[in-house]
């Protein structure tokens, strides 16, 4: 371990111990040391987290209320070796668990982390940037989940779960914020119940900030402001004691504003200068000679708007039902998205590379489940079956550079079919032995491309590609097409074995094989080789863990380690396709991973509550090439792959007068330097970095007021760096400082 780690790990270590020391009133009568029971669904059926040999975080609803935490970029901050970026400010969100994320933005792909909002998985990129709100729990699994899940996934699973309708009576809550930055939020819901068997939840948000983050000094204007609406109407039916009916209508509309990027230069202006140079950005420019000398990251010359504009709506059903020798599991979703949204990709007043990008996300998924048991076994046994059609209008403006627009299109349409069971067998008391398997098989057609659409007759894009002549013939010219089609069969499995020597300890270790499809890269491209599809990859987990309860309940602790051996790698890469260097998809033949998660919850005295976690992670990737005569020699790192990751908060409560409480919590989260791509380009990195978050309220059950601030250091680390080979990069950087206040009304 470095001298920064530890430094790290003692300031975080400092950061939790000091409300123990600080707060001295008097906690709660009603509050002990003991830690509740959580529960957890990670494996399709509700258990003890302590029961579950898995790598399992479940954040509930408090704790995301208290945290704040709105949306999967706040997951960073409270779980060890996960790690969320956005390609742009606001859209485009990578989600990387234990160092596996698919690192791209093509709306045709998937996540390497199953993302499932109420057991329906996401299919596409575009969906992943949405918000949190009236939730009952997220639960974030680690490691190759498939042999329990409806989509196979490499890197884990995400399940986001709504807050459900109760039969238990009529309740509501209504909560609205102010912040910094003009922020105006409000969030609700109402719980009605109709009948014995009958009832309905409905929820809202909206978040409305007028003033964003961004400030172009060309357009003396804000970038990055956000004008957002969702709903949500479910019904709760129970037609006998034997069936659960759950309908879920879901909508989102959103007319906000994105960020942009920092610009940097990659041209030296004299002998003797390497660019980038962040220190002194005037000495390195573009192919105009522009440059950007400010510091700040939030000002630049930026000469478009930022429009981000999404439509989406959903529905699913839910249908339990116990038919005596088995339990019924039946889940219909559906979603309808569209999404528009102007990338400014120079980061520069020139318009050099700049897009109007649109998605259309249609999807329908069908999974069945039985799960049972026969004499010492517990069985589950399920049939999966989705499909998507992703398609994609893209036109892009290279005026400056290229003298040329083009139009980026794809069409793609994605089956799946899966058959998937497992079976935990009781070997004795205190053993058991787990055997999962999951048969797959996906087709995939594909149709899209670049065209030249050459508006000036002038094309400089079209020269160099080969495709018009000198000079460039008038008309459009077709750069790259491909009508393709894929088709994947695949097997994935799980064995497993758990010791329980109490009911307050597991032990656990466990071996599971993951896979992820191959699919077709979705950007400009100059050359067909560059829509050539990219093969699935495989990763097998080797793991072993432990979690306890123990000083009498007190304290949960939930560690594990692993080793991750990784076959066919999907990255992205910058690589030498046709006439320019381009960004492709493809894969790196070998891969490892080694690392360990450990979190602890403690409860030292009455109403003062400690968390922690800590990730390491040490990632190789094999070697791989660029193209003929550019190899890339084994032992660089995955991409945002952090060595090291802590969070940690503090939570005291104490009584005031009456029946009122207060309460005060701080957090600190801390990341290692991560690069940003695979090829572990010095500039295209992020340094460590340190964040607090700070939270006060008081409540007496009816009302809660509460104050709040995230990154109260204002700290300016890169979530994201892109050099495009043209002369010209940027950097992404995460938000500034946060604060506002916000009062919740609940009714019962």
């Amino acid at each position: 371990m470095t001298r920064n780690h530890r430094i790290a790990l003692l300031a975080a270590t400092a950061l939790t111990a000091a409300p123990a020391l600080a707060w001295a009133a008097e906690p709660p009568a009603n509050q002990d040391t003991t830690i509740g029971e959580i529960v957890v669904t990670a494996q399709k059926k509700s258990e003890r987290l302590l029961d579950v040999g898995l790598a399992v975080t479940s954040i509930d609803s408090t704790q995301l209320s208290e945290a704040r935490v709105s949306q999967t970029t706040d997951l960073t901050g409270q779980v060890p070796n996960v790690d969320v970026k956005q390609n742009i400010p606001g859209a485009q969100a990578i989600v990387t668990v234990r160092g596996v994320g698919l690192n791209d933005f093509s709306s045709t792909n998937n996540s390497t982390v199953g993302v499932y909002v109420d057991d329906v998985f996401l299919a596409s990129f575009a969906q992943m940037d949405f918000n949190f709100y009236d939730l009952e729990r997220v639960e974030v699994l680690k490691g190759p989940q498939g042999t329990l899940y409806g989509r196979n996934s490499t890197a884990g699973a995400i399940n986001i779960i709504s807050a459900a309708p109760s039969m238990a009576g009529n309740s509501g809550q209504v909560s609205v914020g102010y912040g910094n930055f003009q922020t105006f939020e409000a969030d609700g819901y109402a719980n009605l119940v109709v009948s014995d068997n009958l009832a309905f939840r409905f929820s809202a948000k909206t978040v409305q900030q007028e003033e964003g983050y961004w400030r172009s000094r060309v357009l003396n204007d804000d970038l990055g402001e956000q004008n957002l609406l969702l709903g949500r109407a479910q019904m709760l039916w129970t037609p006998t004691e034997a069936t659960t009916v759950k309908l879920k209508l879901e909508g989102e509309r959103s007319r906000s504003s994105l960020g942009v990027g920092k610009f940097f230069g990659t041209i030296p202006t004299g002998p003797g200068i390497t660019c980038p140079n962040f220190n002194n950005p005037a000495v390195c420019v573009d192919q105009h000679g522009y440059t950007d000398t400010s510091r700040d990251p939030f000002t630049g010359d930026w000469n478009h708007d930022a429009p981000y504009d999404v439509d989406q709506w959903n529905a699913t059903l839910h249908i339990d039902s116990d038919l005596g020798w088995a339990k019924l599991a039946w889940v219909t979703g559906y979603i309808d998205f569209k999404r528009g949204f102007y990338i400014d990709a120079d980061a520069a007043p020139t318009t050099d590379v700049e897009f109007d990008q649109n998605d259309k996300v249609r999807q329908f998924t069908q999974e069945i489940r039985l799960s049972g048991e026969a004499g010492s076994a517990e069985w589950l046994l399920g049939g999966y079956y989705s499909w998507d059609r992703v398609q994609t209008h893209t036109p892009g403006f290279l005026d400056s550079l290229f003298v040329t627009h083009v139009l980026i299109t794809a069409d793609q349409e994605t089956r799946t079919q899966a058959l998937f069971g497992q079976v935990k067998w009781r070997l004795g008391e205190t053993l058991s032995l787990t055997t999962g398997l999951r048969y797959t098989s996906e087709d995939r057609d594909y149709v899209g491309g670049t065209t030249d659409t050459n508006p000036f007759s002038s094309s400089f894009l079209c020269f160099v590609a080969g495709a018009c002549g000198f000079p460039p013939n008038p008309g459009q010219h077709v750069l790259t097409f491909t009508d393709d089609s894929i088709s994947d069969q695949n097997w994935s499995w799980r064995v497993g074995l758990d010791y329980k020597p109490s009911s307050d300890t597991l032990l656990y270790v466990a071996v599971a094989r993951g896979v992820k499809s191959g699919g077709f890269f979705n950007g400009v491209s100059t050359s067909n080789a560059a829509l050539a599809p990219y093969k699935p990859e495989e990763l097998t987990d080797y793991e072993a863990g432990w979690k306890a309860q123990l000083f009498d309940r007190s304290m949960l602790i939930d560690a594990s380690v692993f080793y991750y051996d990784y076959t066919n790698l999907q990255t992205q890469v910058f690589t030498t396709v046709g006439a320019v260097t381009l960004i492709k998809l493809g894969n790196v033949d070998t891969a490892t991973v080694k690392g360990a998660d450990l979190t602890v919850t403690w409860k030292p005295v009455r109403g003062l509550t400690l968390r922690g976690g800590l990730g390491l992670l040490d990632t190789k990737l094999g070697s791989f090439s660029l193209g003929p005569g550019t190899p890339v020699p084994a032992g660089n790192k995955l991409p945002n792959a952090p060595d090291l990751t802590f969070n940690g908060s503090a939570r005291y409560e104490w009584s005031l007068a009456g029946d009122w409480t207060a309460s005060v919590q701080g957090s600190g989260h801390y990341s290692d330097a991560v690069y940003k791509e695979a090829l572990n380009t010095p500039y295209l990195s992020a340094d460590s970095y340190w964040l607090f978050d700070a939270r006060a309220g008081i409540s007496n059950g009816d009302w809660d007021l509460s104050v709040w601030g995230k990154n109260l250091g204002d700290e300016r680390y890169v979530t994201q760096a892109t050099d495009d080979g043209l002369g010209m990069g940027y950097r992404v950087f995460n938000a500034p400082r946060t604060f506002g206040i916000t009062v919740t009304r609940n009714f019962n």
